[in-house]
């Protein structure tokens, strides 16, 4: 970018709250404080013949159209890089937009997949319905099980899917356990990595090809905008991924980009204190008489708490609950909520309730749904930045209601 300087102050040796502010940040001879906007679907050239260049091969620093890149979508990009320690990102116009684009940029007819079998609603439409349709093999299995990776891979599989911590019911997969069973075949590794977010993921230490975030959720953290991001190796972004979304129009905008770098200045102090605050709620609610079961990976009682530890060194934002007496009683509990909101996002500063039955998943089938432990009492809830004590009484005087 001409006439910019990058700052120095987040290499790869800084910790990660360094990173998170300073990290990719170009600046421009003016000399502001805060990241430029660069508001700009095209560039002008100085010359026919840099045009020419330009589109032949634009070397860093160096744009042609802002659906193939852009200064302050690329500053995001360098910032999320550097904190989940990998190579390179490419930021995508929502999580979805991520994790289709990561797919299917990845895949032709007649791969096979691997994917478990616990994931978001739309994440399994694309699996089950959209892979499919253009030749591409899908098995499904028991994420938890590494048995049951290890005898669904084989030598044509292309990729395995998974979400590192699985929505709605907390269920953790092995990354590591997973990623050497794949690579033994030759399979990319790519992980949604939302629930686990990227101030506790270790993914690409524990052998991760991709990692992909809707950063709708955490890294925006404040319910403003819509927005996505695949990384990995820069020989998969710049060579696999950017080729397929660049053409497909998947692109983040540069005012979502800077909003989102906003998001990544406090990401760290806000997971942070959603994380303790989910602990808390979850020892207060466990064993309560209204409620058949509590799951929070950060608690002894998880069967996968061990895993959890080792894997991200904490239990997250998210916990979720089965309310005793199903759907009726669920609705009871979540319509005397006072405090905490009904909705269908996560990773807000606001806490949320989700009734994943009826929601996130309600185009699953009864059956499938029950095979997950996606009971009609399940709440997922999603710990903001509230006064945890003010969420406790608001949960427990809404239980008193059920």
């Amino acid at each position: 970018m001409k006439d910019t300087e990058k700052t120095t102050g987040a290499g790869p040796a800084r910790r990660s709250r360094t990173k998170l502010v300073h990290g990719g940040t170009q600046r421009s001879h003016w000399g502001e404080l805060s990241e430029a906007i660069f508001l700009t679907q095209g560039f002008a050239y100085e010359s026919a013949e840099q045009a020419e260049r330009r589109f032949v091969k634009a070397e860093e620093g160096e744009y042609i159209y802002a659906r193939y890149g852009n200064p302050t979508v690329r500053m995001f990009e360098e910032r999320i890089a550097l904190l989940e320690g990998c190579e390179d990102a490419f930021a995508t116009a929502s999580g979805m937009a991520a994790v289709n684009g990561a797919l299917m940029a990845h895949l032709k007819a007649g791969d096979h997949v691997v994917g478990a079998r616990a994931l978001f609603g739309s994440c399994l439409y694309i699996l089950e319905e959209i892979l499919p349709r253009f030749g591409v093999e899908v098995t499904l299995v028991d994420g938890t099980d590494l048995a049951a990776w290890e005898a669904a891979l084989r030598p044509d599989t292309k990729a395995v899917f998974f979400e590192s911590m699985s929505n709605p019911v907390l269920d953790l997969v092995d990354i590591a356990g997973v990623a050497a069973l794949a690579h033994a075949v030759g399979a990319t590794v790519i992980v949604d990595n939302v629930f686990s977010t990227p101030v506790y993921s270790r993914a690409i230490a524990d052998g991760a090809d991709v990692v992909i975030y809707s950063a709708t959720k955490h890294i925006d953290g404040q319910g403003r905008t819509l927005g996505g991001v695949i990384l990995g190796s820069r020989d998969f972004i710049r060579k696999v991924v950017e080729p397929y979304m660049k053409h497909t129009g998947g692109s983040m905008s540069p005012f979502t980009a800077w909003v989102l770098l906003k998001g990544l200045e406090t990401i760290d102090l806000r997971v942070r204190a959603q994380t303790a605050a989910a602990g808390l709620l979850a020892d207060r609610l466990a064993g309560h008489p209204k409620l058949a079961r509590v799951i929070y990976p950060g608690r002894a009682d998880h069967p996968q708490h061990a895993l959890a530890e080792r894997q991200m060194g904490a239990g997250g934002t998210m916990l979720s609950f089965e309310v005793a007496g199903g759907k009726e009683a669920a609705f009871r509990f979540l319509n005397a909520l006072e405090v905490v909101l009904i909705s269908n996002n996560l990773g807000d500063a606001k806490s949320i309730a989700t009734h994943p039955a009826t929601t996130t998943h309600q185009r699953l089938a009864p059956e499938t749904r029950a095979a997950l432990g996606i009971g009609e009492g399940l709440v997922r809830l999603s710990v903001g930045l509230e006064d945890p004590e003010d969420l406790a009484e608001d949960i427990l005087a809404a239980l008193d209601a059920v």
